[in-house]
């Protein structure tokens, strides 16, 4: 069933009857739809986040914190759940457990870009020229926005407005302090990885684990996306919570 939060300015799919008990934070370019196996025969609430689905667009090109301050409006109506997110969601989870570990139960985590990769290359020498060449003057909006395509990721090449805005503060970020924070504050975490994923590579959730001294599931031969396997696993890893 489709639930309206804060007024309109959040959906949701609503799961059982009773107080959610679980709240799942989606993908980017996903939707509350990903949850659906997930989540079936709980009370959950699957969200979908601000830019996707059938929730509105944020008003400006928000960080992970400014999302995560939205969250907390819905959060702070309930019950302490369990927070899960996947990838883009589980930013967000990590940025509202960190701020405010009083309004969760406990986090699981999948998928989740926690560090930037191993390796920092330089954009390419065409996409340096353009930019210097867009910052004097010399080259229109236009054309800066076609070499912005020409060399931009699909999720950058696919966005637009403020959540092209969105998308460039978040893959810029790392969560290391914030998971040092969740460590210290109690919260238990749970990891569940794909064991190809290529997005957010397994060192990424070994790392994470060794931080927040929590266990976490290897899901053999899937990717990043949430499959069957990996939802199993999500279920067993949110019933494992005390």
């Amino acid at each position: 069933m489709l639930a309206t939060l804060l007024g309109g300015r959040a959906y949701a799919e609503k799961f059982g009857d009773g107080e959610p008990q679980v709240v799942a934070l989606h993908g980017w370019a996903r939707n509350r739809s990903d949850w659906a196996t997930t989540l079936d025969g709980m009370d959950a609430l699957a969200v979908d986040l601000p830019g996707f689905g059938a929730t509105p667009t944020p008003p400006s090109g928000w960080s992970t914190s400014e999302y995560a301050g939205w969250l907390a409006q819905i959060l702070g109506d309930l019950d302490r759940p369990v927070l899960v997110g996947h990838s883009f969601g589980g930013r967000l989870a990590i940025q509202l457990a960190a701020a405010r570990p009083d309004l969760v139960r406990g986090l699981v985590l999948t998928g989740v870009p926690f560090f930037r990769g191993r390796t920092h290359s330089r954009p390419p020498l065409g996409f340096r020229m353009a930019r210097s060449a867009h910052a004097n003057g010399l080259i229109t909006d236009e054309t800066m926005e076609k070499y912005r395509h020409k060399y931009g990721s699909p999720d950058y090449r696919a966005t637009s407005g403020h959540m092209r805005d969105v998308l460039v503060k978040a893959v810029n970020e790392e969560y290391a302090v914030q998971l040092d924070t969740i460590a210290r504050s109690g919260v238990p975490v749970r990891l569940v990885w794909g064991e190809a994923d290529e997005v957010s590579p397994l060192w990424m959730a070994q790392r994470a684990a060794q931080i927040l001294d929590a266990p976490f599931v290897v899901v053999p031969n899937s990717e990043h996306l949430i499959d069957a396997r990996i939802s199993a696993s999500l279920r067993a890893a949110i019933e494992s919570l005390p």
